[in-house]
């Protein structure tokens, strides 16, 4: 049905303009405007274009959200309802009030905003300019939804800014973590402790596989920490650990250190490695908004930009809407003294009708008299001349 403007706000209200087309066609008993949030609440203007039980027109502000808030919730809000007058802003119809919405009371407003007549007046008023009515609905002062307010699910058709992008990266890395963990087996049965419980009854390694173990401890140590590199080391270090030769001194002592305490070691690890990536997360996020509002800012100056020349464009066409106005009333006034004129010059031309026709009849008279006389006087004339 009608087409939506966008809605503007500033520090102490915010206003959402609806501009409604086609309004003499609408044959419904009354029209919702789409969702809009304001500070977490979801409003909606509601319109019964033929009224109420009233001959006029009724406006009200709706929560549409009613049923999807938690039992016995309430939002109490004051707020003005604007029916535009297009022609001249100052004279728009404004009603303000304040109201408790509640799920039982989820809309509140005027019945009789104005009585259909007058929105029909285009001589009067502009409020019905081209088939198009204005409605505004402007929030005072808006705070932030209590905790027992906030919606359990967001209302249908309600545009949501949601990072996805963000929302991708963050579970693709947490699906990553998941299946790594899921894969390895020392999450599923034997770990380190398992591994040093059964070197009671196990033998010593033979030399070919303490070199074996070493060249394995070589590659482990080659690349910092992984997952997936844990059974592999603790394989190598549980081998080397109970080795009688093939190893210094000072290599024994160091495997004997860090396999006394293996799982705590290998356990920091793994929670740097975590720790790190959800470092990296939070930085990517942060660089993510920093961008978003450098971006947003760049935007409000070119809408600061734009909105001055249309302030300017606006202010030269009511310059030059007031001199068309000021042309009108000149013709009108001129259009009335013709119309004066004419009256008078159509008197007038009756009266003279009257007195033509009078003058007329004279003259047929004094024309048969003339006639008469033209005669005699030529008989005279012939007789002595």
């Amino acid at each position: 049905m009608g087409k939506l403007a966008m809605g503007e706000q500033n520090p102490t209200s915010w206003k959402y303009t609806w501009k409604i087309t086609n309004f003499s066609s609408l044959t419904q008993k009354k029209y919702y405007c789409e969702v809009f949030m304001i500070g977490g609440n979801a409003w909606r203007i509601l319109i019964f274009p033929k009224g109420n039980e009233v001959e006029c027109l009724s406006i009200y502000l709706d929560a549409p959200d009613s049923t999807r808030l938690p039992a016995g919730w309430s939002r109490s809000t004051r707020f003005r309802l604007i029916l535009v007058d297009q022609d001249d802003y100052g004279c728009s119809k404004i009603k303000e009030t304040e109201h408790n919405f509640s799920a039982g009371d989820s809309d509140w407003g005027f019945a009789s905003f104005i009585s259909l007549s007058e929105v029909y007046d285009g001589f009067r008023n502009g409020y019905l300019v081209n088939n198009t009515l204005t409605v505004v609905a402007e929030i005072l002062a808006p705070q932030p939804p209590a905790e027992n307010t906030r919606l359990a699910e967001p209302p249908a058709n309600v545009p949501q800014a949601t990072p996805t992008d963000t929302f991708d990266i963050y579970f693709t890395n947490l699906e990553k973590i998941i299946n790594t963990a899921q894969s390895s087996p020392a999450r599923g049965g034997s770990n380190a402790h398992d591994q040093k419980s059964a070197l009671s009854t196990s033998e010593a390694p033979t030399l070919e596989e303490v070199e074996k173990a070493k060249q394995s401890l070589k590659e482990c140590l080659s690349d910092i920490f992984k997952l997936n590199i844990k059974d592999r080391l603790a394989e190598a270090m549980s081998a080397l650990s109970t080795a009688k030769s093939g190893l210094s001194l000072d290599q024994q002592k160091s495997v004997e250190a860090f396999w006394a305490n293996f799982d705590e070691f290998t356990s920091d690890f793994l929670i740097f490695e975590l720790d790190n990536a959800k470092f990296e997360l939070e930085k990517f996020l942060k660089d993510q908004t920093l961008a978003t509002m450098k971006k947003n800012h760049e935007t409000h100056v070119s809408n600061k930009q734009l909105l001055g020349h249309l302030i300017q464009e606006q202010e030269e066409l009511n310059k030059k809407l007031e001199d068309v106005k000021s042309r009108r009333e000149k013709l009108m006034s001129d259009w009335e003294i013709l119309m004066v004129e004419s009256e008078e010059a159509k008197s007038g031309h009756k009266d003279l009708e009257k007195k033509v026709a009078e003058a007329e009849e004279k003259k047929r008279i004094a024309e048969e008299r003339m006639s008469r006389s033209t005669t005699a006087w030529s008989n005279l004339k012939t007789q002595f001349c």
